[in-house]
């Protein structure tokens, strides 16, 4: 069933393999398909399906286990997200899609990468991580995982005091932390298990070298979570890959400057269109 929402687009969804998969979808012109973060769903793409509808057909799902989609299976790894990503791709009729995937998305958008070669376009990894064990030291991938499964367990409104402060600057507006902070509390306690699980044993180093699509990596230079150190790792090892340091941005850099954000994918991506 479809239903108009606040972007002006058509909310939808899928059944595959027993889940349901919600997305919102915006525009006309080649298919751009967004990939949410951890704690998030496809509402976190707002100003991208606003602004870049003119050009591409946007696509932001709800990942399994997040917003208005079902939770996975507690077995489900990355491999199944992107197996379920492909599936999903293919039930909504999509071809040739750039994907743009942060932070957990963006190591989504690797994996994809692995399995599926031929059907991304390009990618555009933002906030991105080769997987928590192909971008952090151990002692960190297992602080977080260990922390994380701890706050699966707390009360939204504590979960979310904890979170915003490592997502943004200081200088980011209070409507975007408001509205944040509203995405965040509908959080799905076994839909963050499932991710914490997948992305800590993720290791996507292998993946980097053997890209042979345009690649462009976009971070902001304040990101606590993926720090610039990460973004020239991923950029030294990916061929012909473009860095973007967004200046006096965090690690949701598609939130707090929105506007910077989508110039970089509009410019990025016009020679394809």
């Amino acid at each position: 069933m479809k239903a108009d929402n606040r972007t002006g687009g058509a909310r939808d969804e899928v059944n595959i393999r027993g889940l349901r998969l919600a997305f919102e979808r915006k525009g006309e012109g080649q298919p751009l398909v967004l990939l949410h973060g951890a704690l998030s769903d496809s509402r976190e793409w707002r100003r991208q399906l606003d602004d870049l509808s003119d050009d591409f057909t946007v696509v932001a799902w709800d990942a399994p286990g997040c917003g208005r989609s079902s939770d996975p299976p507690e077995t489900f790894r990355l491999s199944d997200y992107a197996d379920y990503l492909a599936a999903f791709i293919e039930a909504i009729g999509l071809k040739r899609p750039h994907l743009l995937g942060l932070s957990f998305g963006g190591g989504l958008a690797l994996e994809f990468y692995r399995r599926y070669s031929s059907v991304p376009k390009t990618l555009i990894l933002a906030s991105a991580y080769a997987g928590w064990a192909g971008s952090l030291p151990p002692e960190v991938v297992e602080e977080r995982f260990r922390k994380g499964l701890q706050q699966s367990e707390w009360p939204p409104q504590q979960l979310v005091k904890e979170w915003i402060p490592t997502l943004f600057t200081k200088s980011v507006p209070a409507d975007v932390i408001d509205e944040v902070a509203a995405i965040m509390s509908q959080f799905h306690p076994a839909g963050m298990r499932a991710m914490l699980y997948a992305f800590a044993e993720a290791d996507l180093r292998d993946v980097l070298p053997n890209i042979r699509v345009p690649t462009l990596l976009l971070y902001g230079d304040a990101d606590q979570r993926s720090p610039l150190d990460v973004a020239e790792n991923l950029h030294a090892k990916i061929p012909a890959s473009k860095l973007v340091i967004l200046p006096g941005v965090g690690h949701a850099c598609n939130l707090e400057a929105p506007e910077a954000f989508n110039a970089e994918v509009r410019n990025f991506l016009r020679p394809e269109v």
